[in-house]
Parts: C-alpha cells; structure tokens; sequence
C-alpha cells in the first residue's frame, strides 16, 4: 500500500515564510470539550489535547482510531523540515483495512484553530479526503490554516516531537518533494490512547 502523503500544499508552503514560536496552549474551550490522548512512542510520549467543540468531525474521527487500536503498532514516518522547525507525520500505513472512510473538511476558518507551533493537524490529499493519517508541527505555518484541519495541541512532550523531526531520514525514499523525508527507520508508535483524568 503506497504511504498517503501531504502532497503539493506541503511543497508550497515550505517556501512561505516561517514564523517560529513557543507551543501555546489550546484556544479557549470548556474543559469538557477537550479529550487528552498519549501517544506512546519508540522515542518517547506526546501527549495531544484535542477540540471537539471546536472541531468535532475531526476529533471524532481520530479518536474512533484511537479507541478501536488502529493506531497501535503504527508509526511516524515522515519528518518535514521547515524554517527553523518543520513537522512530524504519522497514521496508518500498514494495512488499508484498517482505514475509515475520508471525514468532512473542518477548515480552520470555521473551527478557529490556527496552524501554530504544537498544533496536530489531520494530513490530506485535498479538502474531504482524510482519513488516518495526521501531523504535529514544531513551528507555525500559517499557510496551512485553509488546507488542513487543525483540532488539537500538544501538552506534553514536545521535546519528543522535536527529537523524532530531527531523526535519520533516508536519502532516497518518498515521493516527489517527499523525496528525503521518510524518517529511517520510523517511530513505532506502540499505543495511542486517551488519557484518563
């Protein structure tokens, strides 16, 4: 099964200009519109802070990967600098069985989650067509608030995401301008999980 990759809008972007800051916290919501999930790795834990009041579509389709284990055993694979920083990308390429059908596109305009340093965001190859597979940056990219569907935000482990974004790459792997992305070996991750309050 070929790896669904973020396509020409990662290229373009990279070539926009580069606004590098501190993780923030998620924008305002209620306490009990957010769902704290761990993502246990071969190189540490993150732990993510997801919307749902904000970005409901989205959250429910990465916790209905979450909570069924299709995230378990697989890994991030990609690592995409950026500026000073870049991002991590990781979702299920094992087996499409495993894959749910593409959600709707919650844009960033309607959600009012922006693309900031910290921000997990679902990767696509066009507006409706995500299903698994999903970022986090290390920097803000403020010109993938129209294309991609942020919903959440790190709270814990940044430094993990940094480690796994500064990894081995393989030269030759990954396609097009993914060509020198594939990290090498990937980040396993072992669990994804939510974290119980």
């Amino acid at each position: 099964m070929s790896i669904r990759i973020l396509f020409v809008a990662l290229a373009a972007a990279a070539s926009a200009p580069a606004f590098s800051q501190a993780p923030q916290s998620p924008p305002p919501a209620a306490a009990e519109y957010l769902v704290r999930v761990a993502l246990d790795t071969s190189a540490g834990r993150i732990v993510v802070a997801l919307d749902r009041g904000n970005a409901p579509v989205t959250v429910a389709n990465f916790l209905h990967y979450v909570d069924s284990g299709k995230l378990d055993g697989e890994s991030f694979y990609r690592a995409m600098p950026y500026g000073s920083g870049g991002l991590i990308q990781g979702g299920v390429t094992s087996d499409a069985r495993k894959l749910a059908r593409p959600i709707e596109h919650e844009p960033t305009a309607k959600t009012g989650l922006k693309h900031v340093a910290g921000t997990i965001s679902m990767a696509n190859a066009g507006a409706g067509t995500a299903r698994s597979d999903f970022f986090i940056l290390t920097t803000d990219i403020p010109a993938f608030d129209d294309s991609f569907a942020a919903f959440g935000q790190v709270v814990e482990g940044m430094e993990v995401v940094r480690a796994i974004l500064a990894a081995p790459v393989s030269p030759t792997r990954g396609e097009g301008p993914m060509k020198g992305q594939m990290l090498e070996p990937p980040v396993k991750i072992a669990r994804a999980a939510r974290v119980k309050e």
